[in-house]
């Protein structure tokens, strides 16, 4: 855990056993340009891409934005006009209470990440995911054409489709990301971790409620298919390549195709969270001794 992520506003809601989330992004903000004068330092030839992504901007808001409208512009809608819509938006809506929180999560849990800078400028699962929360919004202000259609310069740009609809809490982590497929009735809550060529999806062409619901603390990993309105509980961890049908228990693993249960996630308690841990390793122990009564 580093520095920042124990920067909490007073009155800050905490999910039940998950860590506070961070909502202040001022402290990254500073790390961030400090980051990028470091950077022009070291190679000169980079300070136009650090001045116009980071630099000339007042705040994180402010580059996110600017950011995301250069990775989706195209000949049919160019960057000031993706930019200029992202700020109405932010103008009206709480779009990125968890912007910090999410920034933190690439920073803790990603080996490769070393600088707050590079899931702002470089790692498109931050960047879809933060596209999502613009879409969000534009889908509860029942503007949902342009909701889809940024997703769907999303889908294009990131190679990640998630479905404006879609609730998702903060401290989320989609690593590496391409692939990744998320209906439109799913549910991810706080600091979960999902890696590329996931789909949370239904199982047929039964409307309604029909998507997973993912709850605090879950690892899914690489290429794992969840499907059906079906519940994955607190720190569970989906193994790679899994094909899960079933509700998966709190702290439990499950792994196969389909998947069953093969162990516990993490030690029980409120804090088991193997997304914080990334730990893709299977239990030692026999299905027998972990208390799951089966």
């Amino acid at each position: 855990m580093n520095e920042h992520s124990l920067l909490i506003p007073s009155g800050a809601s905490v999910s039940h056993g998950v860590r506070p989330l961070l909502t202040r992004p001022d402290p990254i903000w500073r790390t961030i340009r400090d980051e990028a004068l470091a950077a022009i330092e070291k190679d000169p030839s980079v300070e136009p891409l650090f001045q116009n992504l980071v630099l000339r901007h007042q705040s994180l808001e402010a580059a996110l934005m600017h950011t995301l409208a250069g990775r989706l512009c195209d000949c049919s809608w160019g960057a000031d006009a993706i930019e200029a819509l992202f700020t109405d938006i932010a103008a009206d809506h709480d779009v990125l209470p968890n912007l910090a929180a999410d920034m933190t999560a690439v920073y803790d849990r990603d080996p490769a990440c070393h600088r707050y800078v590079e899931p702002l400028l470089f790692f498109k699962g931050f960047q879809a995911l933060q596209t999502q929360r613009f879409a969000n919004a534009l889908w509860a202000a029942e503007r949902q054409d342009m909701a889809l259609f940024l997703q769907s310069k999303a889908s294009a740009a990131f190679q990640v489709d998630i479905h404006p609809a879609t609730r998702i809490g903060g401290g989320v982590f989609l690593d590496h990301a391409t692939g990744i497929v998320i209906g439109e009735t799913a549910l991810i809550e706080d600091n979960v971790s999902i890696l590329q060529g996931v789909t949370l999806g239904g199982t047929g062409k039964q409307s309604g409620d029909r998507h997973p619901k993912v709850r605090c603390g879950v690892l899914v990993g690489a290429g794992a298919k969840v499907l059906g309105n079906i519940e994955l509980g607190h720190g569970a961890k989906v193994a790679a390549s899994s094909v899960v049908l079933d509700p998966v228990p709190p702290l439990a693993t499950v792994a196969g195709i389909p998947a069953k249960i093969v162990g516990r996630a993490e030690p029980e308690g409120p804090d088991c969270m193997p997304s914080l841990s990334m730990d893709h390793t299977m239990p030692q122990e026999p299905m027998v001794d972990v208390g799951f009564g089966i």
